[in-house]
Formats: structure tokens, C-alpha cells, sequence
């Protein structure tokens, strides 16, 4: 297999597998990561795929960058690609009352639409998780309606509440704790997207499809306060709709 890579440091190291961001480019990304982790290669510590990359994290006492990359280069990708049929679709409810958008009423105005039309438009795609990060579970999603991409705020929030769901671009993402950020925010949901004491901490990875049901601030406030939480998450499997 041929790829470019690049040396993050002494013990990590970012394999480019193409110059460009799609589901399918992210499909190889994702199956690259589960053969690398399929060889159990001693001195991996941990393996990261994210839009058209993925970083390898390693023991550089225990295997040397050269054998490494010896080692993944005699990687054949089609042994590892994923079977689409089990591709999980995850609904998250997310209330979109304006005491919880905090951006809701002004992205409505830039784009002229009532706000009813801005949340049936943003929970009628189905999203693909590119990647994790930023903060831990921070999902960046990709597939948002084009006539909803909407820029950064000029000047980022010093904290954003954990739970909200917001815009920056062309992307829609979660903020799983809080954190200073600066997307739209259209609303908030009210399951823990990051839980130290859950494992696993974060539910949800690169390759799963997430979809927004909107709810009303009275089911938000139930789910929210309940102990343990009376809303149980629902998947399914889902097949991407791409060539």
C-alpha cells in the first residue's frame, strides 16, 4: 500500500492517504485503522483515523518508525473494507428552543428562513462522523444541507454548554463537555455525549451516521434530570447513500 506520512515527534506518525475529504475516502481511512489494529503490532499504542488520515501512536523503545512502516506498507486495504450494511445510524433528540440556541433565531436571519424551516432542514440529513476531536467526543459531522453552512462567529464564546449542537461552515458538530468554542449553536441535546464513568466514554465513532430528532423543551428538561437517564438512545443500521 502507498501513502504519504509525515512525523508527529518521537512517537507518533500521520499517514495521508489522500488529498481529498469524502465518505469514501473516509470508508479507507477507517478500514486502514481496523487492519493496522486486526496485526496487533507490538509498540502501537494507539490508532486514530480521521477525514483522509490516520495517526499512529507508538512505543518508539519497543518498534522503530522504519519497521513500522515496513510493516503497515505490506497492508492490502481491500482485506479490510468495511461491509456498509453495518453501519450504525444514531438518533440523537436535540431541542432547538431558543433559550438553549444561542445562535438559532441569528443563523434563521442570515439564511431569510423561519427558524421551524432551519430545524426540519438541519434534522432532515443523516450525518457521517468524520472524526472525533478537539475536546473528547467533540464529532465533527459531514453531509450538513448546503443551504445551511454558515461561518464561524467572528468572536468565539468563552463557554458553550456541553450538549450543543451547533454549525461552523459547512460541518454541524456536538460539544460533548463544556468548552469555549465558536459555532452556531442551534440547540442542545440532552444525552451525556462524553461520560468518564460510561464505557465506553464516548458512544459514538468515525464511520457512524448521526440523525437529529428534535424535541420540545419539556421532554429536553425530563431527560435531562432524570437519574439514570430515562431516554435510551436508538440505533440502526444504515446504508450510505454514495457510489
Amino acid at each position: 500500500m502507498e501513502f504519504n506520512y509525515h512525523i508527529l515527534g518521537d512517537s507518533a506518525v500521520l499517514i495521508r492517504l489522500e488529498q481529498e475529504i469524502s465518505p469514501r475516502i473516509l470508508e479507507k481511512a477507517n478500514a486502514f485503522t481496523n487492519a493496522i489494529q486486526s496485526l496487533e503490532i507490538k509498540g502501537i499504542t494507539q490508532v486514530l483515523p480521521s477525514y483522509s488520515e490516520v495517526t499512529i501512536f507508538y512505543n518508539p523503545t519497543l518498534i522503530s518508525l522504519p519497521r513500522l512502516l515496513k510493516t503497515i506498507k505490506k497492508i492490502k486495504i481491500e482485506d479490510f473494507s468495511y461491509n456498509k450494511k453495518e453501519v450504525r445510524l444514531i438518533h440523537i433528540p436535540v431541542c432547538y428552543d431558543i433559550s438553549l440556541g444561542l445562535d438559532i433565531e441569528s443563523v434563521a436571519e442570515h439564511h431569510q428562513i423561519k427558524i421551524e424551516t432551519l430545524i426540519d432542514k438541519h434534522c432532515s440529513n443523516k450525518y457521517l462522523v468524520y472524526m472525533l476531536g478537539f475536546t473528547p467526543g467533540f464529532a465533527y459531522l459531514g453531509g450538513l444541507n448546503p443551504q445551511l453552512a454558515t461561518p464561524r462567529k467572528q468572536t468565539p464564546r468563552k463557554l458553550i454548554p456541553a450538549g450543543s449542537v451547533g454549525i461552523a461552515g459547512n460541518q454541524t458538530g456536538i460539544y460533548p463537555i463544556n468548552s469555549p468554542g465558536g459555532w452556531q449553536i442551534l440547540g442542545q441535546t440532552p444525552i451525556k455525549m462524553f461520560d468518564i464513568n460510561r464505557k465506553p466514554e464516548v458512544f459514538i465513532q468515525s464511520g457512524d451516521y448521526i440523525q437529529f430528532d428534535p424535541i420540545t423543551i419539556e421532554e429536553f428538561n425530563k431527560i435531562k434530570e432524570s437519574t439514570p437517564p430515562e431516554y435510551q438512545i436508538r440505533t440502526e443500521k444504515y446504508t450510505p447513500e454514495y457510489e
